[in-house]
């Protein structure tokens, strides 16, 4: 009994203080920053307003968290309380990023959660009436942002520190797809038959200790609860608000998803955003509950853009015809493509997408689309690349935010989101190539079978 008690004392003194001291692989660095504009200004989102914002009812913010593993690979996500990510403003921070921090552009990713009470800056659009002119503010605001977020970047990174990284996922229930199926075509209605994808993918660090530092999470819906006059981040805002009241001195990061074709159910009011708000916030708090897993190897990134096709516009006759229309949106379309005729000789064949696949050590791939992409490239996604061994994060609404991108699907039923929206644009002659989703999904599967490889 002696010799059992003495060899079970030597086997604890043997392993307890090396679990103790086992350094965590990770580091991580989080910082947040206001980025709400200092005076009102015209609203991004909705072409129906007539005047600009009125107020706040909350700040708009852009957080960061950057991840560094055993290795010194770097990656640094950023997320904004924004309509989107203008291809112009993901170049420049790309250039900075790369001259300053030495960051391979394939770690670098920017999603906006696309709420529609923030300002509006984008480049290549404008509301939609046609007496409309942009105003500085735009330019000022947008030059300024660039700014702000390069700092952020910066600012997180001195925040490197010791971390445990892991991932955990939930469920939330208030998206429904709002393509309601009609005898004259797809109405922007609640269809509760529609594809929907109600997880809720959650990444958390927590310090060495354990203690909860930051957790980004993300859904794929629309952030248009409102359509008010007052800045605000939403259903996503207001979850980022409650999670961060629940937890003091933690960042919460948002991650919009494919929610092209998702809108929140009912909406309208301040208090169903912060209703489903706090509905997305408690998901997340059950997804903290249970062990997650933790993440384990290395960081690996890779970034493409794809030139998806437009369908053969119209001719340079029927857009003279049209920029005569009574519809003031259809003529201001026309007039816009007539525009660039004249200067350019000729209409734009296609359009750069981006694409980013990255990879959070063996358990957790997250992939980034760019544009407002529908459910359908989500759950496509995650049951194609199921089979790889980690688990599957699809995010829309990143690097670039230019325009919708339907499915084949989408796109053969027609509608808005299939290519009524381009009529509010200023870059796209029309509605997509049916060649879309295929050369999407093929290059996302390229860049997923290269991370493998390498």
């Amino acid at each position: 009994m002696r010799t059992t008690l003495l060899l079970l004392l030597l086997v604890g003194l043997g392993s307890t203080p090396c679990a103790a001291v086992e350094p965590p692989a990770w580091k991580a660095g989080v910082a947040s920053v206001v980025i709400t504009p200092k005076t009102n200004m015209w609203m991004a989102g909705y072409a129906s307003r007539t005047n600009t914002s009125q107020g706040k009812f909350h700040d708009l913010h852009a957080k960061a968290l950057v991840l560094e593993d055993a290795h010194g690979t770097r990656m640094v996500m950023v997320t904004l309380d924004l309509i989107g990510v203008p291809q112009a403003l993901r170049h420049a921070l790309e250039r900075r990023a790369r001259e300053q921090w030495k960051l391979a552009p394939e770690h670098l990713l920017l999603n906006a959660s696309h709420t529609h009470s923030g300002p509006e800056f984008r480049v290549g659009r404008l509301p939609g009436w046609p007496d409309f002119q942009p105003s500085p503010l735009s330019d000022q605001y947008g030059a300024q942002l660039e700014a702000q977020l390069a700092k952020l970047i910066g600012d997180a990174l001195k925040a490197l520190a010791p971390a445990r990284v892991s991932y955990a996922s939930a469920r939330c229930g208030f998206a429904m797809n709002r393509r309601l199926p009609t005898p004259t075509g797809y109405a922007n209605s609640p269809n509760p038959e529609g594809p929907v994808d109600h997880a809720v993918p959650v990444l958390r660090v927590d310090d060495p200790a354990g203690k909860l530092r930051a957790v980004v999470f993300g859904y794929a819906c629309h952030n248009t609860t409102l359509a008010l006059y007052k800045f605000c981040g939403d259903y996503a805002g207001f979850a980022q608000q409650t999670l961060e009241a629940a937890h003091p001195g933690v960042t919460a990061l948002f991650m919009a998803g494919c929610g092209g074709d998702q809108n929140p159910y009912p909406r309208g009011t301040v208090e169903l955003a912060e209703h489903h708000g706090r509905t997305l916030a408690l998901a997340v708090e059950a997804a903290l509950l249970p062990k997650p897993t933790p993440l384990t190897g290395k960081l690996k990134g890779a970034y493409a853009t794809v030139n998806l096709d437009y369908a053969t516009p119209p001719s340079r006759e029927e857009f003279a015809r049209r920029a005569q229309s009574k519809d003031r949106y259809e003529a201001q379309h026309a007039r816009h493509m007539l525009a660039r005729i004249e200067r350019d000789g000729a209409l734009p064949a296609s359009y750069p997408c981006p694409v980013q696949v990255l990879r959070l050590g063996k358990e957790l791939t997250l992939i980034a689309l760019g544009g407002e992409t529908v459910v359908d490239y989500s759950l496509r996604l995650k049951k194609e690349l199921a089979g790889a061994g980690a688990a599957v994060w699809v995010a829309g609404y990143s690097n670039d935010v230019m325009g919708y991108i339907p499915s084949t699907r989408v796109l053969l039923e027609g509608g808005y989101e299939a290519g009524g929206a381009m009529r509010y644009s200023a870059t796209h002659p029309g509605p997509w190539s049916a060649t879309l989703e295929t050369r999407l999904i093929g290059r996302i599967h390229e860049l997923h079978d290269q991370l493998r490889r390498d």
